[in-house]
């Protein structure tokens, strides 16, 4: 079959999430021979879109800049967006003002042809469109406004991905702040150390309350989400580290001893910026762990070499790349959707118990917050060194860790009561 010199990526919004077998063997390539997060960033890139699916104008303008810009960092620069900086994306605005002339068409078409039963890419789409003037195709050119809306469009996308912990810096909006159109906008200080909302101890309690209930009642369907839960806010775990994309499939054999110690640890084997970390486990989380592999019908504790998925389906996929596999890792929607469903069913718990206040707060909170809130609870409530924090967070900077430092005014006015003027003199 004949392809198009690059593939689309992302196909209408009623196909988006149902994977495509010529993009997964795409990306499953560029991961094992280029970037190794092509296949989280796919996935991303899709979540952030699929937000957009009612906004007909919006969602195609968006799709068309995601195809190009991850083409050229899959293709091109064989990077990953995350890694990208202020002369890279120069150098992708260069690449989109004289791109290759068999990536320019003339005409739009649609990126991928057939029914629901079988999507293909097709073969006369081209990702940068020339126009035809009385039948004659002009020179390609792109123009200051179609520049501006592409970074403004990287911008957004960018903003996405720090919100999910993804990368550290918005690029296109650092590009953008010194380029000539500097002078004309207005910017926001986006950061990645801004700490999104935590649950309180009151929240989270309900939370696991929740979960601990429906897991009693009905082992079969929670138990696995109750584990999820407590090992993503005891190990400080992003989304993207429990769960499936190509060229990851987590296993129960990153629980792993420590021959020296005996103390447990979770093996991180390809985290954010492709770096590995390994997270001390404790007894309660490998209490919970035994109770877990118990219900699966496993021994206590793995094998060295032991490659059960950690967390399997309960139903065989009908679409994607697993359709038909029931013994497959989680991918992430399914298990944001695992967790969004425990939060809003806390939420209406906290609700009938007269805390509406609190139940409105967590029904707008994430999976995300979970790892937020882990590392928030152990540094103010378990008092555990930032150091070690840090490093089982595994934040480059003790700065970023630092920020989940929280003091209540009250906690504050209280500790500064006794303040003596002399330290000396207290005891004369």
């Amino acid at each position: 079959m004949q392809l198009p010199p690059v593939l689309p990526l992302f196909d209408k919004p009623e196909f988006l999430l149902e994977g495509n077998s010529y993009n997964n063997q795409y990306i499953t390539q560029i991961s094992l021979d280029k970037v190794t997060d092509a296949g989280l960033v796919l996935e991303h890139a899709s979540d952030w879109l699929y937000e957009h699916k009612d906004q007909e104008n919006n969602y195609k303008a968006y799709r068309s800049e995601l195809t190009t810009f991850l083409h050229w960092c899959f293709d091109v620069a064989a990077m990953s967006p995350a890694d990208l900086k202020r002369k890279d994306m120069s150098r992708y605005v260069e690449y989109c003002k004289q791109p290759p002339v068999d990536l320019i068409g003339n005409y739009n078409v649609a990126q991928f042809k057939g029914s629901e039963s079988g999507r293909t890419p097709n073969a006369n789409w081209r990702p940068f469109i020339a126009k035809l003037v009385n039948g004659t195709q002009q020179a390609y050119r792109l123009s200051e406004n179609a520049l501006k809306t592409k970074i403004a469009i990287l911008s957004s996308f960018y903003t996405y991905l720090l919100s999910e912990e993804f990368c550290e810096r918005n690029t296109a909006q650092v590009w953008l702040k010194h380029s000539r159109f500097a002078n004309k906008q207005t910017f926001r200080n986006d950061t990645a150390n801004e700490i999104l909302p935590i649950f309180t101890e009151l929240q989270w309690s309900y939370v696991n309350s929740t979960v601990n209930s429906l897991a009693k009642k009905d082992s079969a369907t929670y138990a696995r989400h109750k584990f999820l839960i407590n090992l993503i806010y005891s190990c400080y775990l992003r989304i993207s580290e429990v769960s499936a994309r190509p060229g990851y499939s987590p296993v129960m054999s990153q629980f792993k001893q420590n021959r020296q110690t005996g103390i447990w640890l979770f093996h991180i084997p390809n985290s954010k910026g492709g770096k590995s970390r390994t997270v001390t486990v404790s007894k309660n989380l490998l209490q919970a762990f035994k109770e877990y592999r118990g219900h699966l019908g496993l021994s206590q504790l793995p094998s060295s070499d032991e490659l059960d998925p950690l967390f399997i389906r309960h139903k065989a996929a009908g679409r994607g790349r697993d359709v038909g596999v029931l013994n497959a890792n989680l991918g992430i929607r399914q298990i944001r959707d695992d967790i969004q469903f425990i939060i809003q069913q806390a939420a209406e718990e906290m609700k009938k118990d007269g805390f509406e206040s609190d139940g409105n707060d967590i029904s707008k909170l994430t999976a995300h917050n979970i790892r937020h809130t882990g590392i928030s609870h152990d540094i103010n409530i378990h008092m555990r060194p930032l150091s070690h924090v840090q490093k089982d967070a595994g934040h480059e900077s003790i700065d970023t860790t630092s920020l989940y430092l929280h003091t209540t005014d009250v906690e504050r006015y209280q500790s500064a009561q006794n303040k003596p003027l002399d330290h000396l003199s207290i005891n004369s």
